[in-house]
């Protein structure tokens, strides 16, 4: 077992009874002193122990002080620090069985003899693992969060009353927003990094400024690992968005004035991918095909017939709701027919396409273009994958042509998100996001609402609320005030302006990553349900308010 030991002046003699411990133990140990009774300020040694855990350098560590209160204090500021101050043997059993502790903190007055055998104690104990035991840990973890914005609370009250009203919302709240999702702790932790002060224009190896090792080190991990999950051979992990790798990806091909073909916005489409009152409108010629009338899903025999009689230079095949499966070979098969690229925009699906629930794109398209966050739970942020034959354009448009310096902190929690994907525990997330989305569109349909398409094979859905007498307006604030977060969105051949619509998106990516399943799926359709079919009543509304806190009470934020 790898330990620290520290104490100060007050807690030699105990310290060198715990040294004989650990040495019968065999225990690999390093002593951080102190070494003489020589005066010196204990959260020197509290802190070195605590960053030696924080950073799983070492398993355990055993801090003295005379009364043992300084340590504890020290130690416990660290986040994943469980410090605990011990003066017998059966409390020095239960921190370990009960709270997991990965600190011993001695007094220096206890008597060497009791000190020993409180440290043996402790380190022959592991933790229980019982459900009520694991449970409160978790709740522990999850304080944590508001330990990381404690000098924001001090520095700027008002910036942080922001942060924690955003937690309070995210716990108390459902959030089916289809675009957002919960990222891990890891990730966030990169993205607030010490990254962040680094100005680091280039690429990894050649950088206009020095000093870029270790920036060099996280871009490199996140180009590799990006390739690696979705089989890319060359990705560039700099642009700051989504909507910024797709412009670097026109400007890389394409000259203004060339002719796109692209899903129109209205149709499930983006803004980026042509709309008027976007740059990618502005500049291009851009022709929208759409989704049948009659089924609500893309017909490819209608979008073949418009690229050859088009003849686009590029093909864009991606959407922000659509809910159903893109058909890649076929959309490989049109462009080839008429001479064009394809790039294919999987925002909102990279997620599933990592886990396996969706086909990948890559083997099919020039380019691939995705965000970072949505289903694939990252930091909001853009990457690029394209074949090596455009790696050079597909760069130096991005850097130099579109941006400057990279935000080397997001690129490392971009490498962080692309390393949580590769794991066997993402696969089962995103088949559950699709699990989830199918039992909550199931449930809807019984009760009688129109899902665009009849139904779904992704993370969201658009529910027509038209059909009830209801615009996504009004629907997307009766649930809002019922706890649950949706947002309102255009559907096909909607009447309404964009500003009211006819629909509502939902999506279960934030609600999967919470834990949740079909269960609370089909209790979450069912307030749905029940509150559009009764807008006006407010009764029902405080009602489901306080059953979706209560739901949420057990399924926190990570």
């Amino acid at each position: 077992m790898k330990l620290v030991l520290g104490c100060d002046h007050g807690g030699l003699n105990v310290k060198q009874a715990v040294s004989k411990v650990l040495a019968e133990r065999g225990d690999e140990v390093t002593d951080l002193g102190a070494f003489t009774a020589d005066s010196v300020d204990y959260p020197d040694f509290a802190v070195e122990a605590a960053e030696q855990i924080v950073e799983k350098r070492t398993d355990a560590a055993i801090l003295i002080c005379t009364t043992g209160i300084g340590m504890s204090i020290t130690a416990n500021r660290f986040a994943g620090v469980r410090a605990a101050l011990c003066g017998s043997v059966e409390t020095a059993r239960k921190t370990r069985t009960h709270n997991d502790a990965n600190v011993l903190v001695l007094a220096g007055t206890l008597a060497p003899e009791a000190a020993a055998d409180i440290a043996r104690a402790f380190l022959e104990t592991t933790f229980s693992q019982e459900e009520r035991h694991a449970r409160r840990i978790g709740k522990l973890e999850r304080g944590e969060r508001l330990s990381e914005v404690s000098h924001l609370a001090e520095a700027d009250p008002e910036v942080h009353a922001t942060v924690v009203g955003q937690l309070r919302q995210e716990n108390s709240t459902i959030n089916l927003i289809a675009s957002e999702n919960t990222v891990s702790r890891a990730v966030r932790e990169a993205s607030g990094s010490v990254l962040t002060n680094k100005y680091a224009e280039g690429y990894p190896g050649r950088r206009w400024y020095s000093g870029c090792i270790p920036v060099d080190t996280a871009e490199s991990l996140a180009i590799a690992r990006a390739k690696t999950l979705f089989g890319a051979e060359h990705a560039n992990v700099q642009p700051h968005c989504g909507s910024s790798a797709n412009m670097a990806v026109y400007f890389s091909v394409l000259k203004p004035g060339d002719t796109i073909l692209s899903m129109s916005l209205d149709q499930g489409g983006h803004l980026t991918h042509g709309s008027p009152v976007n740059f990618s409108g502005q500049l291009f010629n851009i022709v929208p095909y759409c989704v049948s009338p009659e089924t609500e899903v893309l017909d490819y025999d209608a979008i073949e017939k418009l690229a050859l009689e088009k003849r686009p230079r590029l093909i864009v095949a991606g959407a922000s709701a659509y809910p159903r499966v893109l058909d890649f070979p076929r959309f490989r098969k049109i462009a080839d027919a008429c001479g064009a690229m394809l790039m294919v925009d999987m925002a909102h699906i990279a997620g599933l396409v990592a886990g396996g629930v969706h086909p990948n794109p890559v083997p099919y398209a020039e380019f691939v273009t995705t965000t970072t966050h949505k289903t694939l739970r990252g930091p909001r942020g853009g990457l690029i994958l394209c074949r090596e034959s455009f790696a050079k354009a597909v760069d130096k448009t991005v850097f130099p042509g579109l941006q400057g310096g990279p935000l080397e902190n997001i690129i490392a929690a971009k490498a962080v998100c692309f390393g949580e994907a590769l794991q066997p525990a993402f696969k089962a997330y995103a088949c559950q996001v699709v699990a989830n989305c199918k039992a909550l569109a199931a449930t809807l349909t019984a009760r009688g609402f129109h899902l665009v398409s009849g139904g779904t094979d992704n993370h969201l859905m658009l529910v027509n609320v038209a059909r009830t007498g209801l615009t996504g307006k009004d629907a997307a604030a009766a649930l809002d005030a019922a706890g649950i977060i949706c947002n309102k969105n255009t559907i096909p051949f909607d009447k309404n302006s964009p500003f009211v619509t006819s629909g509502i998106r939902i999506g279960t990516a934030s609600v999967t990553t919470r834990g949740m399943k079909e269960p609370e799926m089909q209790r979450i359709g069912t307030w749905i349900a029940d509150i559009l079919s009764d807008l006006s009543n407010t009764a029902l509304t405080e009602k489901v308010r306080a059953e979706v806190a209560a739901l949420t009470a057990g399924f926190r934020v990570p």
